[in-house]
């Protein structure tokens, strides 16, 4: 799992469910920088979250034979081979919680109108047409989904998740068999990558919140 690179949001604090903001100069180095330790794996099939911020991460660490995709706001075009010809699809499942109302703001400034405000406690209050909002339940069922889509490929290799630091802390919950707000135990920091995979039949974390060489 690769949790995308800084964007200006990421760094302020603000939550950044579906609005479409790009990488920093420091998230682009970071995701580059990811490309070497992704190189040594046999992947056989990466799913990218259709946001811009996940499809460049994902080009820049090796991940997508994919072409430019700077001009394409990472909405069209990304389907296409992987680095070992394998299967490379962007999954709407990935994007990150719908914040609702609260999309754009910081935890301080949502405190400042409900304070002790937690998101995985409290949840998000309803926004525009454009972010109606989520549950974390409705959030764990899209992890689900991909969860399911990504089992079919794990025979042959390691399948990559492209994606944002709620939606894969849910994910990672649910792989344990957690409910999906015990994502909150789980911090995951931008630019890194985490394993999940087995102990005999058992689902576990392999390695978690790895950053690459330039943010290390």
């Amino acid at each position: 799992m690769l949790r995308h690179g800084q964007t200006e949001w990421s760094a302020a604090g603000n939550h950044t469910g579906r609005t479409d903001v790009p990488l920093t100069a420091r998230g682009v180095a970071d995701a580059a920088a990811l490309a070497p330790m992704l190189a040594r794996r046999k992947i056989v099939a990466v799913f990218i979250s259709p946001a811009q911020r996940a499809v460049r991460t994902a080009q820049l660490a090796g991940l997508a034979g994919l072409g430019d995709l700077g001009d394409l706001g990472g909405r069209a075009g990304a389907d296409g081979p992987g680095p070992d010809g394998g299967l490379v699809k962007q999954d709407p499942d990935l994007w990150e919680w719908d914040y609702g109302g609260y999309e754009g703001m910081t935890t301080d400034q949502i405190r400042q109108q409900l304070p002790g405000w937690n998101l995985w406690r409290d949840g998000v209050i309803p926004g525009d047409a454009a972010h109606p909002g989520e549950t974390a339940e409705e959030v764990g069922a899209r992890a689900d989904r991909v969860l399911a889509r990504a089992s079919g490929f794990l025979a042959d290799g390691d399948v990559a998740l492209v994606s944002h630091g709620h939606l894969l802390r849910v994910l990672t919950a649910r792989w344990l068999g957690l409910p999906a707000v015990d994502g909150r135990l789980f911090r995951l920091d931008t630019g890194t990558v985490s394993t999940l995979g087995y102990e005999r039949e058992e689902h576990v974390i392999l390695t978690w919140n790895v950053p690459s060489s330039s943010s290390s």
